[in-house]
């Protein structure tokens, strides 16, 4: 399961965002639109993630309808007539992935994802470590260590064994120790190798 900080719970006041000149990026107008859009969401019923791509949007949202349950398309928006992007061109794309809700634009090149936000996938057992970590780094992903990898898009993930937390944060110092130097000499995390290195065998 996936389970995102902050990203589900009781809906939050509507604050209302002026227009500003300060709002970066080369197209404002436009993005202040998508901006509101998003606030509208976030408002009504709880936090949507907005993942901001060149022009992969559709493409994107459709990748990760694929890999996980209980997922689905939204409501895609195209481009207007006289618009910085050609008319009828996909502009957002609503989707939903293992019940998170998520918002893709396409904004243009300036900005690229980085590991300073991840998603996190709390595994219960091997195959859905194996299973996750095969499907987000095949066709150009990258796997990382202790369990980092970024897909194809460039969108960090951690893929982790629930447990692991309990491990590393275990008050007997040496177990937690030995499950962290464990964690740190991996890519893909081994939960067998966890638990072992964990209980001292």
């Amino acid at each position: 399961m996936i389970r995102m900080v902050g990203a589900a719970g009781d809906a939050a006041p509507r604050i209302n965002h002026p227009p500003s000149d300060e709002f970066p990026g080369r197209d404002r107008s436009i993005q202040m639109t998508a901006f509101h859009t998003l606030e509208v969401l976030m408002a009504t019923d709880g936090f949507t993630t907005c993942l901001w791509f060149d022009n992969e949007a559709e493409e994107a949202a459709h990748y990760y309808v694929s890999i996980f349950k209980n997922s689905s398309i939204g409501r895609i928006a195209r481009y207007p007539e006289e618009a910085p992007r050609p008319a009828g061109t996909v502009m957002t794309v609503e989707f939903t992935a293992n019940g998170q809700k998520f918002f893709a634009l396409n904004g243009g090149p300036e900005f690229k994802f980085n590991e300073a936000i991840s998603f996190v996938i709390y595994c219960e057992n091997q195959e859905e470590i194996d299973y996750y970590w095969t499907k987000l780094t095949e066709n150009g992903g990258e796997p990382g260590p202790c369990g980092w990898l970024k897909d194809k898009y460039g969108v960090s993930w951690q893929v982790t064994p629930e447990r692991l937390d309990d491990m590393v944060s275990d008050p007997d110092p040496a177990k937690a120790q030995r499950a962290m130097t464990a964690m740190l000499s991996m890519g893909k995390l081994d939960i067998a190798a966890l638990e072992k290195a964990y209980a001292g065998e």
